[in-house]
């Protein structure tokens, strides 16, 4: 198996489910493709599935005879999406905008095998956001710049960004960023895991 992903936390979670994937970059250009699939009128929760599918192709056409998982995560405030932060000033703005306000982290994996698209799923999780100051959120930012830059909402909820929140809602593993859940449901039904 291998995953088509640097993400460490992606990795960790599969490691901890006891599987051992091969970690694999894809090399495409993410903000190239996002940015065609937001011209063109896509939703939130196609960009994420479509992401996930190019990450999966780009390393099963090098990989065929291989199980590959390829996975992307879109934060999305209506249709408007969030990428990744460059700076600590883009993150500040994305927060801001988040603040008070609900909404979507969407997670999708699509598995190739034989270099052919076989199981594909998209789970959604709902994170409504305090209505935090300024000067917590300048704070915030000054203490966790290194660790949130890497995080498409500027927060990592399994670190202090759990306090920017009043309500989350959906799967815990969706809002990491890998559907877990399902993704262990399609393997044991194929059984390629003992369930």
């Amino acid at each position: 198996m291998i995953l088509a992903s640097t993400s460490s936390t992606r990795l960790s979670l599969l490691r901890a489910a006891g599987l051992d994937p091969t970690p694999i970059a894809p090399r495409v250009d993410e903000a190239m493709i996002r940015d065609a699939l937001v011209a063109e009128g896509a939703s939130p929760r196609d960009i994420a599935d479509a992401l996930a599918e190019m990450k999966a192709r780009k390393v099963a056409e090098k990989h065929p005879t291989d199980l590959v998982l390829g996975c992307d995560q879109v934060l999305a405030l209506d249709r408007q999406t969030f990428a990744k932060p460059d700076t600590p000033d883009d993150a500040r703005a994305q927060l801001r905008a988040l603040r008070g306000k609900t909404h979507k982290l969407l997670s999708a994996v699509v598995v190739y095998e034989n270099a052919e698209p076989v199981w594909r799923f998209v789970g959604e999780a709902r994170l409504t956001m305090h209505p935090f100051s300024d000067a917590y959120l300048d704070a915030y930012l000054d203490r966790n710049w290194d660790s949130v830059r890497h995080s498409v909402g500027c927060y990592k909820v399994e670190e202090e960004g759990v306090r920017l929140f009043s309500a989350i809602t959906g799967d815990h593993f969706t809002i990491l960023g890998l559907p877990l859940l399902p993704l262990l449901a399609w393997l044991g039904n194929r059984g390629m895991i003992a369930t």
